[in-house]
């Protein structure tokens, strides 16, 4: 295609010369190159198709960067990035050094926040109009927030602050699944052009005043007027954000430019909170998508099928619990609007009354799980590791500290690949390894998966198992009665150095053995276990060889290789090099090339193998031994 249009865009000020039919004809040129990029990239392609025309009207109206445009989650910014610079870039979406997909600031003045997780654009949005009034400056606000954000606790409590501040602000709620009759629709257009219209809303205060002011009626006419009209905003939509101060407009046409402008033009001349309500169709202009929006919400990169006899750690994960859930029917799950990604979805079918989607309400899962466990039931809270940190106080406070038997499974642990910093499990260890009371395990396989899941139910007290984005071999089975997961699995054994390796980098810990053998000979443990250590293991083969090297898929402060420097303070002799993320947020790409960029491959364990016992070894050969 040749983007006769978009090859003229650099900013989004270039919208502005650009007439009604130009817009249309610009939307179809950005479907075409966003479909023909996530092809060969991968990303978020249904919610980025539903907002083509939204975003077009946006900067159509407002002037980017001085006006500042909020993306709750941000995965629907591909078209805005589009429109704001990056065309030529766009081939380089989610790719190592390529632009990321989710808005960042270090990337361009026009994305003003960075976002990942939901329910955070009318937080940040009403931090910025509290500054833009502190400091005298005039610019507009405006977030677009997904109608599935509005599960988020956050989003209502941004609401009901920024409602009561009356500051300047709009709120596009992008209605993604909601129908709406069109009588309902085209009343409701009505209505919202009356109430935003700035002529006719100070027509509306005027009147008022005079019926007020007019002897012997006035007074009960002006109380019957503001009944009527308050009877008449109970029966329609949007009464719930005009109680929260909001001025509501809306549903409209989220596919409609022409209507979609006057719409965020009549919001900004209104003044104060302003939410407009636009109804979108996810996978818009790409049949499947709009077919299968769940489906195409996130794909990965187009490629030819291979044979494939390996699964998900998610698929073992959701095939055992709907396994375990026909033995014992006192166990449920839980999810935060991930029930597919959790591989959730056939225990859902089978056990609907066992099943509970809260939405994207991490911290209300949590403690709707403790609540569970607190009454007899076996929770298992199925969360991404990027949204378990929202839980943080829940996992402590209500599960932990009062020692419920909640089984949080921590799903996405370690680097994920192109989504990058954002959605990164790289902190757990670190937040869960400290928490007084809780078990936190590591399967190294689809079979410890399964083990451990089994394990964890039974279990007296919390229990977290954290696996990751991969690929591994179907387990054969669920475990035997005298299965410990707390105990340390030795791979392979040698004299030289130990590598302690926690999760699937076992495999390129035994590969980095192999390597180095006969120069280096190494053990190798599956830890299985990051708390509590098998305390036992670790300090008979730390003993024996006098080299420890540790290595995680987590960052290296608080994490599994701190740990083990803590048991071993009062070991004398013993040499400990730790591999792990550092005090740095970790890019986008290819999980196996971050890992060979963090030292955490084959090669890498390998190498810093060599340099802790180089000095050993050279003493061993001049001995002879």
């Amino acid at each position: 295609m040749l983007y006769r249009l978009l090859n003229r865009i650099n900013h989004p000020a270039d919208l502005h010369r650009l007439s009604s039919e130009e817009l249309v004809e610009l939307a179809e040129e950005i479907r075409h190159l966003i479909i023909s990029t996530v092809e060969r990239t991968g990303g978020h392609l249904g919610a980025n198709l539903g907002v083509v025309e939204l975003t077009i009207a946006l900067h159509s109206v407002l002037s980017s960067p001085r006006d500042r445009i909020i993306w709750d989650v941000g995965h629907q910014c591909y078209t805005h990035k589009i429109l704001t610079g990056r065309f030529h870039q766009f081939a380089t979406l989610r790719q190592w050094h390529g632009i990321s997909g989710f808005p960042r600031p270090s990337e361009s003045e026009h994305d003003h926040f960075g976002a990942g997780h939901s329910s955070t654009a009318i937080s940040a949005a009403a931090g910025m109009a509290i500054a833009r009034d502190l400091k005298g400056e005039d610019y507009s606000v405006v977030a677009v927030v997904g109608d599935g954000a509005l599960t988020g606790g956050m989003a209502f409590e941004a609401l009901n602050h920024i409602g009561s501040l009356g500051k300047d602000i709009v709120v596009i709620l992008n209605d993604n699944e909601m129908s709406i009759a069109n009588n309902v629709g085209a009343l409701s257009d009505y209505l919202s052009r009356l109430r935003l219209d700035p002529k006719l809303y100070r027509a509306r205060g005027k009147l008022s005043s005079l019926i007020s002011k007019i002897p012997a009626i006035g007074s009960p006419m002006s109380r019957l007027t503001h009944s009527v009209k308050e009877a008449l905003k109970s029966m329609l939509p949007g009464q719930l954000f005009e109680e929260l101060g909001f001025t509501y407009s809306g549903p409209f046409d989220g596919h409609n430019i022409n209507q979609l402008r006057k719409a965020i033009r009549d919001g900004i001349a209104r003044r104060g909170p302003v939410l407009i309500h636009v109804h979108t169709q996810k996978g818009k202009g790409y049949g499947p998508a709009e077919r299968n929006p769940t489906k195409f919400h996130g794909v990965g990169p187009a490629a030819v099928p291979v044979p494939d006899k390996t699964v998900t750690f998610s698929e073992v994960f959701g095939a055992t619990l709907l396994e375990l859930g026909k033995r014992d029917e006192s166990i449920v799950a839980v999810t935060a609007a991930m029930k597919d990604g959790t591989g959730l979805g056939e225990f859902a079918q089978a056990f609907p009354s066992r099943f509970f989607d809260v939405g994207i309400a991490e911290q209300h899962a949590l403690t709707l799980s403790a609540g569970m466990a607190a009454s007899g039931l076996k929770p298992v809270a199925a969360i991404y590791s990027t949204f378990l940190q929202r839980g943080y106080d829940q996992i402590i406070h209500d599960i932990c500290l009062q020692n419920l038997p909640v089984v949080i499974a921590v799903d996405r642990a370690g680097v994920v690949g192109d989504d990058g910093p954002t959605h990164h499990g790289v902190f757990d260890l670190s937040f869960l390894r400290h928490v007084p009371g809780l078990t936190l395990l590591a399967p190294s396989t689809g079979q410890e998966l399964a083990d451990m899941l089994a394990w964890a139910l039974g279990s007296s007290g919390p229990v977290a198992i954290r696996y990751p984005r991969a690929r591994t071999a179907a387990p054969s089975g669920i475990y035997s009665a005298n299965y410990d997961p707390t105990r340390s699995v030795e791979l392979r054994t040698g004299r030289d150095c130990v590598i302690f390796a926690v999760g699937p980098l076992v495999y390129e810990a035994l590969a980095a053995a192999e390597m180095l053998y006969p120069q280096i000979d190494c053990s190798v443990v599956d830890v299985r276990s990051i708390k509590p250590l098998d305390s036992a293991t670790i300090l008979r083969l730390a003993r024996l060889t006098g080299n420890v090297v540790t290595v995680e898929d987590n960052v290296l402060a608080g994490g599994f290789g701190g740990g083990v420097l803590e048991l071993l303070t009062s070991e004398p002799g013993v040499a400990v090099s730790r591999i792990g993320y550092p005090d740095a947020f970790v890019p986008q790409g290819p999980i196996e090339r971050l890992w060979e960029e963090y030292g955490l491959s084959a090669t890498g364990i390998a190498a810093a193998v060599r340099e802790l016992v180089s000095g050993d070894i050279a003493v061993a050969a001049a001995k002879g031994d």
